[in-house]
């Protein structure tokens, strides 16, 4: 049986003070939550070190919103996967709808940041989605297949095993709007059964996310989906009763 995550990635917000505090005040409520559910927080590469030295268990996981491909080099301003992974995170997300759309990065850079992660004994957390005109258009499956599939080409089926996935329609990102269960499910199956073209065994084992607009208001029913496996948490994450509350759904 998979076990559920629930991930908030907390983006370009916080202080020092506020991170730390929201961390805190959500390791308090986390013994609420049965061993049976994984919860993560990726806050801004500038606090990672503050809640690494801030964090009083390891029963929230922490990981980075983004990395760069190369392990080091001349990229000003960039932060590699083995900086990351010296502070001992657990999670990368890569493929965000919001590094996709606005910084414009490609299927192919973000496979690639995908195998930086993997080298660096990480967990990528590969976002897939599309916009609300390719929905339209009847393109979502395309789509998402499409960004799945440059990553299987170039890290291979077996790569799968060690990471997780997250369908974000990019339509429901930060809009308020949220695709109804039976539609999340939907290309969450598509993605599950495409996988299991290659491997089976890899496509029953690995997790996929819901991102889209996740709060405790729904929740319960995207996580009762057959083929949803908890959620990457975007603005209710930071909130520490509201993501506990989210988690709590997934228990």
């Amino acid at each position: 049986m998979r076990r559920k995550l629930i991930v908030g990635n907390w983006k370009m917000h916080g202080s020092q003070q506020q991170v730390r505090q929201l961390l805190q005040d959500m390791e308090s409520k986390a013994g609420e939550l049965s061993e049976d559910v994984e919860i993560g927080v990726c806050p801004t590469y500038v606090h990672i070190a503050d809640l690494v030295a801030a964090r009083s268990s390891d029963r929230i996981m922490l990981g980075a919103q983004n990395v760069h491909a190369e392990p080091e080099g001349a990229f000003t301003g960039e932060v590699s996967a083995p900086m990351l992974a010296d502070y001992g995170l657990h999670f990368v997300i890569v493929g965000h709808s919001e590094r996709r759309e606005i910084f414009g990065e490609s299927d192919q850079l973000i496979s690639e940041k995908f195998i930086a992660v993997q080298k660096s004994k990480m967990v990528p957390i590969l976002c897939v989605g599309e916009t609300l005109l390719q929905r339209e258009a009847g393109e979502t499956e395309e789509v998402v297949l499409r960004q799945l599939d440059v990553v299987i080409d170039a890290a291979g089926i077996e790569a799968f095993a060690d990471s997780v996935l997250a369908y974000e329609p990019v339509w429901a990102i930060g809009t308020g709007k949220t695709a109804s269960p039976e539609q999340a499910q939907q290309v969450h199956k598509v993605l599950r059964e495409h996988l299991a073209k290659q491997s089976p065994d890899i496509a029953g084992a690995v997790r996929i996310l819901y991102g889209g607009s996740v709060k405790s208001a729904n929740s319960d029913e995207l996580f009762a989906q057959a083929d949803i496996d908890g959620g990457l948490v975007g603005g209710a994450s930071l909130q520490a009763e509201e993501f506990i509350s989210i988690c709590k759904s997934a228990d």
